[in-house]
């Protein structure tokens, strides 16, 4: 590059030389060398920028084409008989790790496997959404009767409380740690009110609506008697829906006491003493001592990071056009 570089300076110079009148003139000579220098400088920046463009442009197709195929869900590795797992994590959502077409897709594939000899469903949850808690339960109960030899365990790590529960309630079993949090078998709906602030502050809400009972649960409107009575009634409605997959999914075990549908939570230990679950266990102890079978196969459905982005990236334009709307509105929660 240095000796293509002298080169062409070299011709350069030559050809401004031989373009001086005889008697010469200095100036003109370098006046013609600076703006040949400029120029090749000009050409010489241009096609680096274009080198580097290309190189970027190859670089971002690679990637696209890594998300694309080299990061989808990968099938487990069979082994031959197996324990299968399967994980909740986080709060139970839509669209989330723990939402019911995630989890229920990955029970399916579980129990239908003729080599999974039981399932091991392993719970880290506060709770979240009550449909989707609902759709899972019923779907543990609807496999259980499809593959009745085969069980299906609940291990409780750190928490399972309320939507947690709601899902743990379905399983033949339930193992916990001495010192997990299970339980919260309860219904809320929370939100704010702002009309005092409002009134201080000398702001107008201004809210139009179609239907007297449109503007429900508005945070910037007074809370009405009538509207008050509606949510407390349907979170009456959704408590007992809870209520009644506890006492159904638990039977004779459950050793109710005025506390245990109040919400209230208790320590692994007392959860078994209480009837809410079974024993002590981890994921590895149940599969050596209840299913028999230490090897472990995880059914996860996990998300490829090209999924992710998608959903971050694609569905933060609908989420952010909704959310003032849908954020205005509480919604009963199991958390």
């Amino acid at each position: 590059m240095i000796d293509d570089n002298f080169e062409e300076q070299n011709q350069i110079r030559n050809s401004a030389s031989r373009s001086e009148p005889a008697r010469g003139a200095g100036w003109e000579r370098e006046v013609l060398e600076k703006l040949a220098f400029a120029t090749l400088r000009e050409q010489r920046a241009a096609r680096r920028w274009n080198i580097f463009f290309r190189f970027v442009m190859l670089g971002l197709i690679a990637v696209g084409l890594w998300l694309a195929f080299g990061l989808s869900q990968q099938e487990p590795e069979i082994v031959g008989p197996h324990t299968a797992l399967i994980e909740i994590d986080g709060t139970i959502e839509a669209g989330g790790a723990g939402s019911a077409d995630s989890v229920i897709q990955a029970l399916n594939r579980a129990f239908a496997d003729e080599t999974s000899v039981g399932v091991i469903l392993r719970i880290n949850s506060p709770g979240g959404s009550p449909v989707q808690a609902g759709m899972i339960n019923d779907e543990i109960l609807r496999l259980r009767t499809e593959f009745p030899k085969k069980p299906l365990y609940v291990v409780v790590e750190e928490i399972c409380a309320s939507g947690g529960y709601y899902i743990a309630a379905a399983a033949d079993k339930i193992f916990v740690n001495k010192a997990s949090i299970v339980g919260s078998i309860g219904v809320l709906m929370e939100g704010f009110g702002f009309t005092g602030l409002m009134d201080k502050l000398g702001v107008e809400r201004r809210l139009m609506t179609a239907g007297e009972n449109k503007g429900f649960l508005d945070p910037f409107s007074p809370q009405s008697g009538k509207h008050k009575n509606y949510a407390q009634e349907l979170l009456n409605e959704v408590h007992q829906q809870f209520i009644d997959v506890v006492r159904q999914g638990r039977g004779k075990r459950l050793k109710e006491t005025p506390d245990t549908f109040s919400g209230l939570f208790w320590s692994g230990s007392k959860a078994v003493e209480i009837g809410l679950a079974d024993g002590f266990g981890t994921v590895d102890s149940v599969a050596r001592d209840e299913l028999k079978a230490e090897e472990i196969v995880d059914y996860t459905q996990r998300e490829g990071l090209s999924e992710k982005l998608l959903k971050k990236f694609g569905g933060a334009v609908g989420t952010a056009a909704m959310s003032s709307f849908w954020n205005s509105a509480a919604r009963p929660a199991l958390k």
